[in-house]
């Protein structure tokens, strides 16, 4: 919005000429966005207290030593959405198509989780909506952006899968790209939800990932640097550096009121969101494949749990003492600040891998 409004006055006001510098703007979105979180969030973790009422939301299947957070509330998610949507409009160009499309990716995923999370605030279950109606949801909001994406986006671009240390490599999908990029969508989403599962564990990976794709998405967005480094520029992509700026603002807030001992959990309103908005900036940006490096950690998380139900109904054993990962590390004994700061070491160098892939084509 600042963008659309000032930006043309620099002709006459030299200072606003600030505005159409994506660095500055995306500086912006994330004070912005870390602002605003610091500012409501008492106001949203005391709203959610009166709707949950002090009732239990932890899960039943979880270690025994999560029942002591049981009355802390879930949802803390929407303290983030808001902070990112309202950050975002502020200071990303809104005539920019990609910016709407990773919006409706990451609300609409957001609207689903806050209505799993509702129910389970105000009907007093930790099980919230079906899981099939979830998915349903996801793969039909997943569908409409990917279609969006390939409308507005040339050839073969739209349409093409990038291959990490390939230069100039891309593979058409065709038809096929559309289930693809809703593959990517919601399983990034899928992803990030299962990591939430310790206080703090998630959304630090998140805001690295998101800082990761906020660099790429400038990169990919330049000529001159995508030129130079071999990748594929999808003209008006950097854009999205920005809405990355406000995820990294919206997580720093978030994370305020989210540390060990936490006042508020994410919930599938944060969760979802965050991981479609990732699942949608890479398929924007071609780095479909460098997601699964840089969101490594959310892989794993993924994978612990499809080996052990994988395991259990073919042998009646399970690989882990319990899934997803960082459960099973619970189980041996690991303390719960051991686990997610070691679990963050991971998602840095994995984020430092996904990097390298930029340079080393």
């Amino acid at each position: 919005m600042l963008f659309t409004l000032l930006s043309p006055l620099a002709t006459d006001f030299q200072g606003f000429n600030l505005f159409r510098y994506l660095t500055f703007r995306t500086g912006g979105a994330i004070m912005t966005a870390l602002v605003i979180s610091f500012l409501i969030g008492p106001s949203v973790i005391r709203w959610l207290r009166s709707k949950q009422g002090g009732a239990s939301n932890i899960r039943e299947d979880v270690p025994e030593n999560h029942l002591s957070k049981a009355g802390t509330p879930t949802m803390g998610g929407f303290l983030i959405l808001v902070a990112l949507v309202l950050s975002t409009l502020l200071w990303a160009d809104i005539r920019n198509p990609y910016v709407w499309i990773v919006l409706l990716v990451t609300v609409g995923f957001g609207g689903i989780g806050f209505a799993d999370d509702f129910l389970k605030l105000t009907k007093r279950n930790s099980k919230g909506l079906p899981g099939k109606l979830k998915l349903l949801g996801q793969i039909l909001i997943g569908s409409a952006a990917a279609i969006w994406f390939v409308s507005v986006t040339n050839s073969p671009i739209a349409e093409g899968l990038a291959v990490p240390f390939l230069k100039d490599t891309l593979i058409n999908l065709a038809w096929f790209f559309i289930p693809f990029a809703v593959f990517v969508m919601v399983g990034a989403s899928n992803a990030v939800n299962l990591t939430d599962g310790l206080d703090g564990l998630a959304i630090v990976p998140v805001m690295i990932a998101a800082g990761c794709f906020g660099f790429i998405a400038y990169l990919v967005g330049n000529t001159v640097y995508s030129g130079y480094l071999g990748i594929h520029y999808v003209e008006g992509s950097g854009e999205l550096a920005v809405f990355c700026g406000a995820v990294l603002g919206a997580g720093l807030g978030f994370l305020w009121f989210n540390a060990p001992p936490a006042m508020v959990f994410m919930g599938d309103t944060g969760s979802l969101s965050l991981g479609g908005a990732l699942g949608a900036i890479s398929v924007v940006t071609k780095h479909e494949i460098v997601l699964a490096i840089i969101g490594g950690l959310f892989v794993l998380e993924t994978v612990s749990v499809i080996v052990q139900v994988a395991s259990f109904k073919l042998t009646g054993k399970r690989v882990f003492a319990m899934a997803p990962l960082h459960h099973h590390f619970e189980k041996k004994g690991w303390k719960e600040p051991t686990i997610v700061i070691r679990f963050w070491i991971i998602a840095a160098i994995l984020a430092l891998v996904g990097l390298a892939t930029l340079k080393l084509r």
